[in-house]
């Protein structure tokens, strides 16, 4: 690393009326620098080299600013930076600015470095407590969010994630959830096949966080807000269901077409599962969820899902949906309260579930691996035989 006399010449170099080429020069050591952990290690220990860098997002030079912006984004990409970004370079403010400028050409980059930054819980509170002393407001990120073509230079795309880390905290699930702001009625279209994984993810994320929340349960699954053909769709295929079966289902999931896709992603399909699962932790949601005839989806979804983590997720969903009530007193499962003994047996339970889990999906990459070295044997084969054809 570099001592106090080489950090001071580069500090030098790193100015806005720089010459291009030696800042450039510059800019470009300082992104090698956030390659490794010592080096953001040692980068979190130098802000007056993180305020040049943050300066420099305002340079003329495309190539600059996009190496600026890299080494931000590498440096909030590692927890042993963000007190530093935060706290000693005030990078927050600039960039919840630049984030709002409709032609702002960076502002996927800052969405990933607010995203970055907002994954611990102990800094997630100075991304929300920014955003709200900055004019900024959930409101307005929930608006650029939802508005197509806000900006026409960048997707803002990693403004679902973003909203998803939020939500960790209670004082973003409660804007979430305000049932006169109608914020989580915008957010559920977002979940459907057509927007891209990481809007999908992100909104997915943020419900699932929301569904913690377990006295909304009952709204969220009301006609006010509809909550369930949104987390059920992307898990239903095309599968013909009998008559009975279909009629009880909301109308959404009734009678889907022979082409019907299901979620693609499998992390997005177990926070879906995730979520429901968290609406069936109380009395309501049960009954609800078994009235709506969620399980011959779930169902059929187990016969189609091949990663083995998803699968045990729908196990434990389909547990619930076909089990009996707990008994009384038991009714709200986030309210009981586990023995200290018992929850040790859970959590061994969990670890050995775990293994279980990656023992399974090795094999399954094993099968594919096999699989495609077969189908490649066949097709070189195939060429072969063609080419003696010719010959």
């Amino acid at each position: 690393m570099l001592d106090e006399k080489e950090a001071k010449d580069l500090l030098n170099f790193l100015k806005l009326d720089m010459r291009p080429d030696l800042k450039g020069q510059a800019t470009e050591y300082i992104l090698g620098l956030t390659g490794n952990k010592d080096g953001c290690k040692y980068l979190g220990t130098k802000p007056a080299l993180l305020k040049a860098v943050l300066a420099l997002t305002r340079d003329p030079s495309v190539a600059v600013v996009k190496d600026c912006y890299h080494t931000l984004i590498n440096l909030s990409a590692d927890p042993v930076a963000h007190q530093a970004l935060i706290k000693e370079a005030n990078v927050l403010p600039p960039l919840l600015h630049n984030l709002l400028d409709p032609g702002y050409i960076f502002a996927d980059q800052i969405c990933t470095i607010l995203t970055n930054l907002s994954r611990n819980k102990e800094t997630c509170r100075e991304v929300l407590r920014a955003i709200q002393d900055e004019g900024v407001g959930l409101a307005q990120i929930v608006e650029v969010f939802c508005t197509e073509g806000y900006n026409e230079k960048a997707s803002l795309h990693y403004l679902g994630p973003l909203l998803s880390n939020l939500t960790q905290l209670p004082e973003a699930r409660s804007f979430i959830l305000d049932k006169d702001r109608c914020v989580i009625q915008r957010l559920l279209p977002f979940t459907q096949y057509e927007s891209s994984a990481v809007k999908r993810g992100g909104v997915v994320g943020t419900l699932r966080n929301c569904c913690f929340d377990y006295s909304c349960h009952e709204w969220l699954l009301s006609d006010a807000v509809d909550i369930l053909p949104f987390l059920l769709l992307p898990l239903a295929g095309p599968e013909e269901l009998s008559e009975e079966e279909n009629e009880g289902l909301p109308v959404d999931l009734q009678y889907l077409p022979e082409d019907k896709r299901r979620e693609k992603d499998p992390d997005i399909r177990n926070m879906l599962i995730e979520t429901l699962l968290l609406l069936t932790s109380t009395k309501a949601g049960r009954q609800i969820l078994k009235k709506k005839n969620v399980y011959p989806i779930m169902r059929e979804f187990h016969k189609w899902e091949k990663e083995p983590d998803v699968m045990v997720s729908c196990e434990k969903l389909v547990q619930v949906l076909i089990g009996d009530e707990p008994e009384t007193g038991m009714e709200n499962l986030m309210e009981v309260n586990i023995p200290e003994d018992v929850e040790k047996k859970f959590q061994a339970l969990d670890v050995e579930e775990q293994k279980q889990i990656e023992k399974e999906r090795e094999e399954l990459l094993k099968s594919e691996a096999e699989e495609k070295a077969e189908a490649g044997s066949s097709e070189a084969k195939r060429e072969c035989s063609g080419e003696a054809l010719a010959r």
